[in-house]
């Protein structure tokens, strides 16, 4: 039963100014009403997480990774109530959020596996040697948690990257202790999560400001819980806008934090000319597949593809213009977003050059029709408006004269989360000229398949240059998304007694380098 409450450090607060989620399709009001969190709460959840945090950190590795596997059991058990709610408030349909959840819960038992695994830690130690000159003294470093991390909600995945999802799971796994500022889009989904993380906490006898929900629709409730002195780093996802008011927000505290933010994203594919020659349609129609998957609204989707102009690309160009006239059109997540869909359309159908190539079925104001558009390889070059995301089901082809050209403007464009290739043998040797380029400007580089789609594994890598991340060195999603919410620290000539436990000499069962071995 949801009663539209946060939860302050386990507590149910209610406040003065209320709201209500409404439905993605129709865009009625849905109860029950929902409490805005304000400058109190926000106090309150952020001091508590502070005097969590030293018992959090410290507790046993073991402990950690029990109370993340039990976090993911209590969502698994809500069941239909929590797809059902998630349907209503999001658009999206009931096999997409069965398989969000799955994903959810799956990431939180990854991330368990990954705490007791232990390498993380990163655990060095280099050993004294008085005879060197001068003395080398003895030396050993770990890893440890930054404390209290702000997670927001994201609008696209109201699950996996929202109250539980992967920065939450994250900041878990490294020991910090965690205040989200639910999405405004889809309280009552987050509320049921929250509701879940609670039991967890308290079954766990952990304390309880490990966790807090706030809601509430302000910016300002964002900005405020950034600011706060208790909150060590921040994880979000969202618009470029939003990532760059809350990092000048961190810049300018007195004491500055890290923003993980993921922002922005075209994912440029490039589509190689045997590839293409052997297979236009199938690509073309898999392209129409990818783009319009889930109304577009996913930060992989394929916004720019480039290709050689050729007899292919033209059978591509019919395909795919006969392909989109079968896409229905999609509920958006939000009545806001859908309009901004429009806009940006509105706009790129302006840009010179720019041509329609062809459109999805119409729907109501609420959803997304999918739409391709066309342009040549000089006027694209010659437009940065071109490059800018929007976010829904729309994209470009570029036609480019040469693969130099193509060379040139992925050489030119910002960074981004992914970048594609499709190609087979006879291309492979063109491909090799392009990496350099791609390794530049893409945090993933993706061969013969559609970025949509973000698999959650140790290898992955979920981020990119600026703008498509804040900091590129990092990923949002796979088990190295922990050491965003890390700092080294190394011990110096200290008694073994007051040595953290994986230090001392007689630790065993942690994977440990010591004098540079392994």
């Amino acid at each position: 039963m949801l009663d539209g409450t946060n939860f302050v450090a386990g507590e149910r607060r209610s406040g003065k100014t209320i709201f209500r989620a409404r439905e993605a399709a129709t865009g009625l009001e849905i109860a029950p009403d929902f409490h805005e969190a304000d400058a109190n709460d926000i106090a309150d959840a952020c001091a508590a997480a502070a005097d969590a945090q030293r018992a959090f950190a410290s507790l046993p590795l073991s402990q950690r990774a029990t109370f993340m596997r039990l976090v993911a059991d209590k969502i698994d058990a809500l069941g239909d109530d929590l797809t059902q709610r998630a349907m209503r408030e999001s658009g999206l349909p009931e096999a997409r959020l069965n398989g969000e959840r799955g994903r959810t819960v799956g990431q939180l038992r990854l991330f368990a596996d990954e705490v007791e695994h232990g390498s993380w830690q990163r655990l060095r130690i280099d050993h004294a040697d008085a005879s060197r000159t001068p003395p080398k003294p003895d030396l050993r470093l770990r890893m440890v948690p930054l404390g209290p991390v702000a997670v927001f909600g994201a609008s696209n995945f109201p699950l996996a990257f929202s109250v539980a999802g992967g920065d939450t799971a994250a900041a878990f796994a490294a020991g910090c202790c965690v205040v989200v500022k639910g999405h405004p889009a889809h309280p009552g989904t987050s509320e049921l999560v929250a509701g879940a993380i609670c039991a967890a906490v308290a079954e766990c006898g952990l304390p309880a400001g490990v966790f807090s929900l706030l809601n509430g629709t302000s910016n300002d409730l964002g900005a405020a819980l950034v600011s706060d002195p208790h909150i060590a780093a921040v994880g979000f996802t969202g618009s470029r806008s939003g990532g760059l008011a809350l990092m000048k927000i961190a810049a300018e505290r007195p004491v500055p934090i890290p923003v993980y933010a993921e922002m922005s994203s075209v994912n440029p594919v490039v589509l190689m000319p045997a590839r293409l020659a052997e297979g236009a349609e199938e690509l073309a129609r898999s392209y129409v597949g990818s783009l319009s998957m889930g109304a577009g609204q996913f930060c992989t989707n394929p916004g720019i593809v480039l290709a050689v102009e050729s007899p292919a690309l033209g059978q591509f160009l019919d395909e795919v213009a006969k392909s989109l006239g079968t896409v229905p059109a999609q509920t958006m997540l939000t009545s806001g977003i859908a309009s901004s869909f429009g806009e940006g359309v509105d706009r790129l159908s302006t840009l010179p050059g720019a041509r329609l190539l062809g459109s999805g079925k119409e729907g109501s104001t609420a959803c997304g029709r999918a739409q391709v558009y066309t342009v040549d390889g000089e006027s694209f070059a010659a437009n940065e408006a071109y490059s800018n995301e929007i976010f829904g089901p729309v994209s470009i082809i570029v036609t480019c004269k040469s693969m130099e050209q193509v060379k040139a403007i992925l050489a030119g464009m910002e960074g981004q989360l992914t970048a594609t290739l499709h190609m087979n043998s006879d291309d492979h040797a063109e491909a090799a000229k392009l990496l350099p380029a791609l390794e530049q400007i893409a945090g993933r580089i993706i061969a013969n398949s559609w970025p949509t789609g973000v698999d959650v594994t140790h290898a992955m890598v979920h981020g990119g240059p600026f703008p498509a991340t804040s900091d590129g060195r990092s990923t949002s999603v796979g088990t190295l998304a922990i050491d965003r919410f890390l700092r080294p620290v190394s011990y110096q000539d200290m008694p073994q007694g007051l040595l953290p436990s994986a230090l001392r000499d007689a630790s065993s069962g942690s994977i440990r380098r010591i004098n540079g071995q392994y």
